[in-house]
């Protein structure tokens, strides 16, 4: 009886525990929620708190600057070259930057973050010829032979000082140019010159053949990262000059971040809910982990300093769904230990144990995606994969020791009754095998009427897709109104006027911090359409004609920037299906899950084509999202179907006696699973697309159909396609589970 009062007493005092944990998440996060408003000067421009989430340009706004080519007329090539060269610069101060073409020969870059416009060009620098002479004063090679430039520190072995240095990478005509400069010139001094300023000096010591190069002698790490940054901005195709630069606010607008925290708060509200009253104490234990969960995920985007954007949001939506899932396969685990007949303490540890295979397997199946997405990927890929990694590993932690944590205490406390915890029995298995015919042939038809929506859609709108203002550009109008227009008074007043004129929903605007100009981007207008647009903004809102100035813009998104996504992308599935091979011990498996990702990503295209919904760089965002949903809910299947494998070779000595039996009894076994995590998931963004401002529904509604789409492929595709790929194969154990099995 003792025993049973202390364990009662250490129950009590583990939850008081865990609630103060919660509320000092809690308090922290409030405060920087708090700090993440946004304030403004006595100039209009906008300030950020120390201490706060770093908004991206969509949400908050930042710098925008206008660069103007010194010749009148430069190349379509050149323009793209320092277009996507200017990319990779900026995203030194945030992976959402953005940078687009501006009429013929202007280029414009939006920095998220900052507000202080003459510090980024400063940081910047005048983006002005680079030369590398010889000490006869011969130019040996230009800006335009260098690649790459990055600092670097390394710590001497023979002194113990740090040593800061710049490594500079040679293109491929570079590299040769350099060797032979190198070559001629040992022991002597190559100058290199930026803007008529020597920055460095250094003495070749010998021939550099490897079309690479480290300059050594900077005194500070800031000195050798402005070298570098100077390097690299003077490697441009073409020399520009400061047109002009400006605060601007947000894209989206207040609205769009207000509307997205409710949703937000509601949809957890309704989440934790939905646990307790489908899964009982478990559920509550579950809704004390996400607590957590959601006080250290703002905590530590602020920490770290990740600048959060919608599609930043996305990647968070994806590890609370993940952090959900994880959560459900453990307790359906407990429930059916339950159901067997063991005691809930045992249940509970079994329960966990058996559920960590596939919880692990899926995490790091999604973190090696979201790895290679973050270091070959660019501009909203990068930002989509900060957030989507930091969520995920979050969300295993929570998941796995805050939940049992949490579970434990409950059940010392006295919530030790099986009926707190739900029973499963052993159900028949469902004959979802006995149907893939018609599953394969409905996805079969999505896909056709996709590839014929994309046909068609070449002759009526020009393109497979109907892209939006990122890929394809756009007209941006500049207009000076009367008075100073709330962000408000823009999202409500102004954009309906836009978007009457333009039939379309991908409209963007900006204020200029500081003055009444707001600038508004939309799809390309032709002559009737800007005259008519002038006239609707004059006749609403009195502006003077002479102060609205239109100009065509480029995507931001250039096409290095989408072979960078396509490339990142690739890499990812690859490695993704080496994973699950070795994990799985079986290429059926991993080929029969990148199928499925495929698959997915196949559909969610051809609603893209169908319902000619936008495309842009938040599609970007979905189209990743739903790889790393798709994937999860795949490796929960395969995780079970691997388990009865294994039970069947023990039984039958090394043989699997009915893999269809298997299969479908696998996938009903994971089926409540299934149709629970797309449940609290779909909700999440459904309230999204219920309470968000035009563009946020833009992106939930393609998000919606992924969602609806991956559990339908994880539950009636994946184990028909394993079926076909595997029927004939005899599921040979490793040698060390053979010997585990063997009597």
């Amino acid at each position: 009886m003792n025993q049973k009062k202390n364990n009662t007493g250490k129950g009590i005092l583990c939850l008081l525990g865990l609630l103060i944990v919660i509320a000092v998440c809690t308090f922290f996060a409030a405060g920087t929620l708090e700090k993440s408003k946004l304030v403004t000067d006595e100039n209009g421009a906008t300030m950020y708190q120390e201490g706060g989430i770093k908004l991206g340009l969509d949400l908050a706004g930042g710098v925008s600057i206008t660069y103007k080519t010194k010749i009148d007329e430069p190349s379509a090539e050149d323009m793209s070259d320092t277009q996507y060269k200017l990319m990779q610069r900026v995203q030194n101060y945030s992976s959402e930057a953005e940078v687009y073409q501006e009429g013929t020969n202007r280029i414009n870059i939006d920095i998220p973050g900052v507000s202080d416009a003459n510090k980024v060009l400063e940081e910047l620098g005048k983006p002005g010829s680079l030369l590398f002479y010889d000490m006869n004063q011969n130019v040996v090679l230009e800006g335009s032979d260098v690649a790459a430039a990055e600092a670097a520190t390394y710590k001497d072995q023979t002194t113990g000082a740090m040593e800061y240095t710049v490594r500079l990478q040679f293109t491929e005509e570079g590299t040769k140019k350099f060797a032979d400069v190198t070559t001629a010139n040992v022991g002597k001094q190559i100058a290199i010159v930026y803007d008529g300023v020597m920055y460095s000096n250094p003495v070749v010591n010998e021939p550099i053949t490897g079309g690479q190069c480290t300059i050594s002698g900077m005194d500070s790490y800031e000195e050798a990262s402005i070298l570098a940054s100077t390097i690299r901005i003077g490697s441009l195709s073409l020399e520009l000059e400061e047109l002009r630069s400006n605060v601007v606010g947000a894209k989206l607008g207040q609205e769009a971040i207000a509307t997205s925290l409710k949703a937000a708060a509601i949809g957890i509200a309704l989440v934790c809910v939905f646990m307790i009253a489908v899964y009982r104490i478990p559920g509550m234990a579950a809704t004390l982990a996400l607590a957590i969960y959601t006080g250290l995920i703002i905590i530590l985007l602020a920490a770290f300093e990740i600048t959060l954007t919608l599609p930043g949001i996305a990647g968070i939506i994806l590890s609370i769904g993940m952090a959900v899932d994880a959560n459900v396969i453990i307790f359906t685990r407990i429930k059916e230990e339950i159901g067997v007949g063991k005691t809930v303490k045992s249940a509970i540890k079994t329960g966990f144990q058996k559920a960590l295979s596939a919880i692990v397997d899926g995490n790091i199946t999604t973190l090696i995606a979201a790895a290679v997405l973050f270091i070959k990927g660019s501009g909203t890929v990068k930002g989509f994969a900060t957030t989507l990694a930091l969520g995920i590993v979050l969300s295993m932690f929570t998941a796995l020791f805050v939940t049992k944590f949490a579970l434990n205490a409950l059940y010392e406390a006295g919530f030790a009754d099986a009926k707190f915890y739900g029973v499963r029995k052993e159900k028949p298995a469902i004959n979802f095998l006995g149907k893939k015919p018609l599953w394969f042939t409905i996805s079969g038809v999505l896909l056709a009427v996709g590839i014929a929506a994309m046909v068609m859609n070449k002759g009526s709108i020009g393109g497979a897709f109907n892209y939006g203002l990122d890929f394809k550009g756009g007209t941006s109008t500049n207009v000076t109104f009367n008075e100073e227009m709330s962000l408000e008074r823009i999202s409500t007043e102004v954009v309906p006027v836009v978007e009457s004129i333009t039939n379309s929903a991908d409209t963007q605007t900006q204020k200029v911090a500081g003055t009444t100009e707001v600038i508004i981007k939309t799809r390309t207008l032709d002559v009737e359409e800007r005259q008519a647009l002038d006239a609707a903004l004059v006749e609403n809102f009195g502006v003077d004609e002479n102060k609205i100035v239109a100009e065509s813009i480029s995507g931001a998104i250039s096409n290095e920037m989408k072979n960078d996504a396509i490339v990142a992308t690739a890499i990812a599935t690859v490695c993704m299906l080496i994973y699950i091979w070795v994990r799985f011990k079986n290429i059926s498996f991993a080929a029969s899950a990148v199928l499925a990702l495929v698959h997915d990503v196949g559909i969610v295209i051809a609603c893209y084509a169908i319902a000619k919904w936008s495309m842009g760089s938040t599609a970007i965002a979905c189209l990743l999202t739903i790889v790393g949903y798709s994937i999860n809910a795949t490796i929960v299947i395969f995780d079970r179907i691997r388990e009865h494998i294994q039970l069947e070779q023990k039984a039958h000595g090394m043989l699997v006696t009915d893999l269809k039996q298997v299969i479908n009894l696998s996938v009903t076994e994971t089926f409540t699973r299934s149709i629970n995590t797309s449940l609290t998931t779909f909700v999440m963004v459904l309230l999204l697309y219920v309470m968000g401002v035009s563009s946020i529904r833009e992106f939930a509604l393609p998000l919606m159909a992924g969602i609806l789409c991956g559990t339908y492929s994880s539950v009636l595709l994946t184990g028909a396609m394993f079926y076909v790929m595997s029927k004939n194969q005899k599921f040979e154990l490793a040698k060390e589970e053979e010997e585990e099995w063997r009597p």
